[in-house]
């Protein structure tokens, strides 16, 4: 059994609005990928794994304790950083950061302070005056500084600056090392490629798919733009090329291609071009691909 479980998970709001027969497990010091774009139902199902609604139908659980009976007990290894930050406004961060590590109960707060730290976070001001990035960053802060077992993180890098972005994908991987379980979900492809084991790709409240992030990467398809001299000559490439979904634009050729390289250089080779230029599809390309897919 995975430190995080969803079975069946279904939560009904009319409309078509809602999650629907979710499932997938999360294993211990596996950082697990929850992809989607805004509405999908990403964190109305993070909602159920943090015991604030209980489910229409299914089951959630956290070390096999029921998230709804049991929130209580699961919040004591959880650290949790919701999509929509909501804080103590009137407070500053420091008397913010001390609150939340009384409620924990931590009394070592050399983490918490190693955090700050890290991430250039001024506590000093009140919170209402911080910007949206400050923001953030505190609530990373208060989310990792107990270091917990379990971790759930909405859309983590929001408002984040691309340095501030690269720590945090830095901070994931120590985590990792240290075998806490992380459930994040994004729509930053990026951090996601660099991060999961595993990804979960949820559209319109149900799962399309879920891929081992090393799989994933061999279905990704590369695409050679190859440039002859003259336009004749492209598309007599072209035509010799069809199995490839060869593309003509002018004297060039676009070639769409997934496996090893070799066998589509050595073609390429053969016709003696001016010029060939390689790009991977990105996953994000691959992901609009698996909803292309659920459309048709």
């Amino acid at each position: 059994m995975g430190q995080i479980e969803v079975q069946d998970l279904t939560k009904d709001y009319g409309s078509r609005k809602g999650i629907f027969q979710v499932n997938f497990s999360v294993e211990k010091g596996e950082i697990f990928g929850f992809l989607g774009p805004n509405g999908a139902g990403k964190t109305t199902t993070i909602r159920h794994l943090m015991g604030f609604i209980r489910p229409d139908s299914g089951s959630v659980s956290i070390k096999g304790m029921d998230c709804f009976e049991k929130r209580e007990e699961i919040q004591k290894i959880l650290g949790y950083l919701p999509g929509e930050i909501s804080l103590l406004d009137q407070m500053t961060g420091t008397e913010y950061l001390n609150f939340m590590a009384g409620m924990k109960g931590l009394r070592d707060r050399s983490y918490m302070n190693e955090l700050i730290t890290y991430f250039e976070l001024d506590p000093r001001s009140k919170i209402l005056k911080m910007s949206k990035g400050m923001k953030q960053k505190l609530a990373i802060v208060c989310a990792f500084m107990q270091k917990p077992e379990i971790l759930i993180l909405d859309e983590p890098t929001s408002g984040l600056d691309p340095l501030m972005q690269i720590r945090f994908i830095d901070l994931l991987l120590e985590e990792k090392k240290r075998g806490v379980t992380i459930l994040m979900s994004s729509h930053i492809f990026e951090e996601v490629e660099k991060t999961c084991d595993r990804t979960a790709i949820i559209r319109e409240g149900r799962l399309a798919t879920i891929e081992n992030m090393n799989t994933l990467a061999e279905k990704k398809k590369k695409v050679y733009t190859v440039t002859f001299t003259d336009g004749q000559a492209a598309r007599n490439f072209a035509e010799a090329a069809q199995k490839y979904e060869a593309k003509v634009l002018d004297h060039q050729v676009q070639l769409s291609a997934g496996g090893r390289p070799g066998e589509v250089l050595k073609k390429i080779a053969l016709a003696d071009p001016v010029d060939v230029d390689i790009k991977s599809q990105s996953l994000e390309e691959l992901f609009l691909h698996f909803y292309d897919k659920e459309e048709a």
